[in-house]
């Protein structure tokens, strides 16, 4: 499997704004995932498969409702939190302005904003695998290898995603020492936090569309 992690649009944004360290050519996911992973980690994600696959040998769900009514309910959910989040990040943009002459009231809201979404999107994510695990062994395995996955990449992505406001705190001196200043500064701000946000959802993104693609009458 392979998949352009540099496709990101938080990764192509930040890259515009600061130089990023490029990832060796020709590595696919699984490779770039290894890195991730320690060798403890890949015991117990061995472990995790082994016990994940017998979950195709449990009886048939029983979901309180039909696919399809589970599919809306759980995109509809993903489009709430999606735009709850969206919206307060664009308030706190808004209540920001050009002659602010310090990152730190940025870097402040930036940590909370992360915090906001780490929180909803943890809660989200948790919803979804409930459901998915209610309509069939094929989903309930998927719902369980997420859960492992989050536990495993969870601590690395705390650690990693908080380093967002470090270069855009390069980008806010880049920008003030031009002649056009912080004018645009607020904006581009949004724009780091919402592609961020967008980030964050694709896991849940990826339940939800498993979700809607699952038969009718699962077996």
């Amino acid at each position: 499997m392979r998949w352009n992690i540099d496709s990101s649009r938080l990764v192509r944004l930040l890259s515009g704004w600061a130089p990023l360290d490029a990832h060796a050519p020709g590595m696919d996911i699984a490779e770039r995932l290894g890195l991730w992973v320690s060798a403890f980690d890949a015991i117990g994600l061995q472990a995790a498969q082994q016990s994940i696959m017998t979950l195709t040998r449990a009886a048939p769900a029983s979901p309180p409702r039909p696919v399809q009514a589970c599919a809306k309910s759980v995109a509809e959910d993903l489009v709430r939190v999606r735009t709850t989040l969206a919206h307060l990040i664009a308030k706190e943009a808004d209540s920001l302005t050009a002659d602010d002459t310090s990152y730190a009231l940025y870097h402040q809201l930036h940590l909370r904003l992360q915090r906001e979404m780490e929180q909803a999107i943890a809660s989200l994510r948790d919803r979804v695998r409930q459901t998915l695990s209610r309509i069939s062994p094929r989903l309930r395995q998927l719902a369980a290898l997420d859960a492992v996955l989050e536990q495993v990449i969870a601590p690395r992505e705390q650690a990693l995603l908080p380093t967002t406001s470090t270069l855009m705190a390069r980008r806010y001196e880049q920008l003030r020492a031009t002649e056009g200043g912080l004018d645009g500064f607020a904006n581009e701000w949004r724009q780091a936090l919402l592609s961020e946000l967008d980030l964050r959802l694709e896991p849940v993104t990826g339940l939800v569309d498993a979700l809607r693609n699952e038969p009718m009458n699962p077996q």
